[in-house]
């Protein structure tokens, strides 16, 4: 049962998998008395991908979430992204400003990509249209999701993400990698993001390393960075609990930055009726 008072979460997955990526935050958070929305992004879980003419966009993704939140009567919230939903969090912050709360990043870098790096995300794209190429750059690139640490330890947990990166759609896949490759440099987006922030990186992640994550934290007024031994690019799965507490410390430092502000107000408001 959710408290009246409690801020809601909203949590946005990583590429190629869905909102059941969450199954563990969703539990520790409904536990301690959070609203938690997990919303599939276009194209993945239960949400078609949209047939129109709009070259593939995060902004349309951000779009999509403040329409979600209006349905839901959601005002303020705790914007968490992981990975690909870390690149939608950032656009939902410069397109829906005021709306969050409280940030979380989980493996995500503030600037758009170098040539290199779009060239390879455009060449997936193209890669996984092709029913051929589709299981060896699946099987090659899927397991780099996770830190070694990881793939020793739990290798149940490389098989569930070769069976979710299998089921998806290949051509949400291809929209969103074009979308992210063509996603705009964020880093004024967080300077402006004057709210209580964390960055959540893994000490074994490929992808994003841990001087990008330290680039990403030091961009935001308030940010802090919390860097989980053993883990990969998908710390929700791979450092659960460790995921949840951080989560949980970022809600009670937003709660208390609120009613700091609120106590703000209120003692502006009564000095200007003595003032009077």
């Amino acid at each position: 049962m959710t408290g009246s008072g409690m801020l809601p979460v909203v949590l946005l997955h990583a590429l190629s998998l869905d909102a059941s990526m969450w199954e563990a935050q969703r539990h520790g958070l409904e536990e301690r008395g959070h609203r938690v929305i997990t919303p599939d992004q276009r194209g993945f879980g239960r949400v078609p991908l949209p047939l129109g003419p709009e070259p593939p966009s995060l902004d349309l993704v951000a779009d999509d979430l403040a329409r979600t939140l209006d349905g839901h009567g959601i005002g303020r919230f705790l914007l968490v992204g992981s990975s690909m939903g870390a690149y939608t969090a950032m656009a939902f912050l410069r397109r829906h400003p005021g709306r969050a709360a409280g940030l979380t990043l989980l493996s995500a870098r503030a600037t758009a990509d170098e040539p290199e790096a779009r060239a390879q995300r455009l060449g997936f794209a193209e890669a996984i249209g092709d029913d051929r190429a589709r299981e060896r750059l699946i099987a090659r690139t899927t397991p780099l999701l996770v830190g070694a640490g990881t793939r020793r330890r739990r290798p149940e947990l490389v098989d569930r993400l070769l069976a979710d990166v299998r089921r998806a759609d290949p051509a949400a896949l291809a929209w969103a990698q074009r979308a992210i490759a063509a996603r705009p440099d964020s880093a004024d987006t967080l300077r402006g993001a004057d709210l209580p922030a964390v960055v959540i990186a893994g000490d074994e992640d490929v992808l994003v390393g841990a001087e990008e994550s330290r680039r990403t934290a030091a961009l935001l007024p308030r940010g802090r960075l919390v860097t989980l031994a053993g883990a990969g690019h998908l710390q929700p799965l791979e450092a659960p609990e460790p995921v949840t507490r951080a989560l949980l410390e970022l809600l009670a430092r937003t709660a208390g930055s609120a009613d700091a502000a609120a106590t703000a107000a209120t003692t502006e408001t009564a000095e200007g009726a003595r003032a009077c």
